[in-house]
Formats: structure tokens, C-alpha cells, sequence
């Protein structure tokens, strides 16, 4: 929950003064994330936890309807990221993540807040693709992004 707290600093600070709001998320949602086997913690050497992350397969129901565009591919099983937290000395998390992520699925969705803009560089610079408006349960918006990461696409081999 630390990391979580410092991740909503790191927000407010870049100015995303909306997304993650008083409560969340919670105990309770990272204990699910858990249950599920989506939840996930990226350590320091020593052992400090300085991120985390849920990972978390298809299908998720917020994506059911997209809005002002349309998934990359709507036809094949995927796997979500939510929930990036890091703290503030952690550099290269994203990219950490998405090793693991695509080490496991080649096909990945993702959403942030139209303002979190770290994130949607962060996203962006990864190959993602832009898709469109997914709803929250609670109606709040969120924008939505693809990468179906084909064996071509892949770094090359050294």
C-alpha cells in the first residue's frame, strides 16, 4: 500500500489530480488481484518493493463497449494491465512490466485517465495503439489502448 501511496504523489505531482481518488485502490482490490493470480510486485535487489502491478486475463467487463473507436482485435483472448504503481526512485518499471506482460500474452489492453499523461507517453512509446473510450462501472471514462505483439514485431535477437 506504500507503493500505491506514492504512486497517487507521483500523480498529483504531474498534475492527474482525478484518477485514483481517496480509498483505491484498496486493500481489498489488491487482495483480489492476489486471489487471482494478478497481482504482482516488482522488487529492488534487497528485497524492497518498489512497484506493482495486476495482470489479469480476459475478459474484462469495462471493456465490453468502447466508445469513439474500437479495439485493435475484439476476436482473440487478451490479458489487462492495471494498477502500475512505482515509487518514485524506481525507474525503468513500465518497461519491466511489459517485458513480463508480453513474456506471457501477445496480446494486451490497457487504460489510463485522460489526465495521467505519464502514463499515456509510457503506453505510447511501448507500441500500443490508441483504440478508443471504455466506462468504468462507475461511469468514469477511461482511454483504452491495444498491442498485439506478432513474432515480427519482436526486438531483435542479439
Amino acid at each position: 500500500m506504500q507503493v500505491m501511496e506514492a504512486a497517487k504523489k507521483i500523480m498529483r505531482q504531474s498534475g492527474n489530480m482525478h484518477q485514483w481518488g481517496e480509498g483505491y485502490p484498496s486493500e481489498d482490490v489488491i487482495i483480489s488481484d492476489m486471489d487471482r493470480h494478478g497481482g504482482f510486485v516488482i522488487e529492488e535487489d534487497g528485497g524492497r518493493i518498489v512497484g506493482y502491478f495486476a495482470f489479469l486475463p480476459s475478459p474484462e467487463p469495462t471493456y465490453s463497449k468502447i466508445f469513439e473507436g474500437e479495439w485493435t482485435d475484439d476476436s482473440l483472448p487478451y490479458h489487462v494491465v492495471h494498477r502500475i504503481a512505482s515509487t518514485p526512485d524506481a525507474h525503468g518499471i513500465f518497461s519491466d512490466i511489459m517485458d513480463f506482460c508480453f513474456s506471457h500474452d501477445a496480446n494486451i489492453r490497457i487504460d489510463t485517465h485522460k489526465d495521467n499523461h505519464i502514463m499515456q507517453h509510457n503506453i505510447m512509446k511501448h507500441g500500443f495503439s490508441y483504440c478508443g473510450i471504455i466506462c468504468l462501472a462507475n461511469g468514469d471514462e477511461r482511454l483504452a489502448y491495444q498491442r498485439y505483439k506478432m513474432e515480427m514485431d519482436e526486438e531483435p535477437k542479439r
